[in-house]
């Protein structure tokens, strides 16, 4: 009687979105997705790094970034300084050297309360699509398309969705703390 598909496909784009928030979150390894926000001065525009070189992890705490074009190495390494993202860069004849250094375990809580920041924001927004969608299931309901009993079990459909939702991101939180921790 009610199509909950767009619900779906909404409370998946917050999952989603988490997952990527996560991944952006450094940890003590060398991740590539960790540059996925630097843009970078480049032929007259901003570009993202990935469009102006190649990224590999050359060692846990090590990216190597090569660039297409020898002669943009000067203008990644600025916009990797920029980023704040708190890591080392040297610049060689192949290209530049990402350093992760070692964290803190001051900069692991940091990190972890990020996270938890991230994981509540994912909260809100599950809460709100569920709010709009039980104003949907009570409008139809005040305009005769369904009895009162059809409603509550729509509800708790509705709450189900949401409750396996909650459980997912948690999952995901879980598994970028231990990722931190270590």
């Amino acid at each position: 009687m009610f199509n909950f598909g767009p619900t779906k496909d909404k409370v998946k784009e917050v999952e989603e979105w988490l997952q990527k928030e996560f991944s952006q979150i450094r940890t003590g390894r060398a991740s590539p997705s960790i540059l996925d926000s630097v843009q970078v001065q480049a032929y007259g525009s901003r570009m993202q790094l990935r469009e102006l070189a190649s990224v590999l992890v050359e060692d846990p705490r090590t990216i190597r970034v090569e660039p297409w074009d020898k002669s943009q190495g000067k203008e990644i390494e600025k916009a990797v300084i920029a980023s704040n993202l708190g890591l080392s860069v040297n610049v060689d004849d192949k290209g530049l050297r990402i350093i992760f250094p070692e964290l803190t375990s001051e900069r692991r809580e940091q990190f972890v309360k990020v996270a938890k920041q991230k994981l509540e924001e994912a909260r809100i927004s599950l809460r709100s699509i569920r709010d709009k969608v039980w104003d949907e299931i009570q409008a139809k309901e005040k305009q005769g398309g369904m009895g009162e009993d059809e409603k509550f079990r729509l509800k708790d459909d509705l709450q189900k969705i949401v409750d396996d939702t909650n459980t997912k991101l948690d999952e995901l939180l879980e598994r970028k703390v231990l990722e931190i921790s270590n």
